[in-house]
C-alpha cells in the first residue's frame, strides 16, 4: 500500500512541476498558452481558457500533492510507539582496573 502511494506522490510531483512550468508568468516564462487579444492562433484554447485550465489543474493536483504527504506522513508515524529513558534500567558497569602505565619505570627501594 506504502508503494502504491509513494508512486501516485511521485507522479502528482512531476505533473505539478510541469502545470506550474507550462503557466504564463508576468514576465512570459515558458508559457504555451496562445497570443492574447483576437489575433495569433485563435484556435481550440485562447489564452484566457488555457490560462483557467492550467490554473485548475494546478490547484487540482497540488490538493492530491499535499493529501497524499499526509498519508505518507501518517503511514510512517503509525509504526513507532513513545519510549522513555526512565522506564529502562539502568546498565551496570563494571569497574575497569587502572592499567599500568607505559614508559620508564622508576626503580623500587628495597
Amino acid at each position: 500500500m506504502l508503494t502504491v502511494i509513494i508512486v501516485i506522490h511521485l507522479i502528482l510531483a512531476i505533473a505539478l512541476v510541469g502545470a506550474v512550468l507550462v503557466q504564463r508568468s508576468e514576465g512570459g516564462g515558458l508559457g504555451m498558452g496562445g497570443g492574447g487579444g483576437g489575433g495569433g492562433m485563435g484556435g481550440f484554447m485562447t489564452g484566457r481558457d488555457t490560462a483557467n485550465f492550467l490554473t485548475r489543474a494546478t490547484a487540482i493536483l497540488a490538493a492530491g500533492f499535499m493529501s497524499t504527504s499526509l498519508i505518507l506522513a501518517v503511514m510512517a508515524g503509525g509504526n513507532s510507539k513513545p519510549t522513555s529513558i526512565i522506564d529502562e534500567p539502568a546498565v551496570q558497569q563494571q569497574p575497569v582496573a587502572p592499567a599500568e602505565p607505559e614508559g620508564p619505570k622508576v626503580p623500587q627501594a628495597q
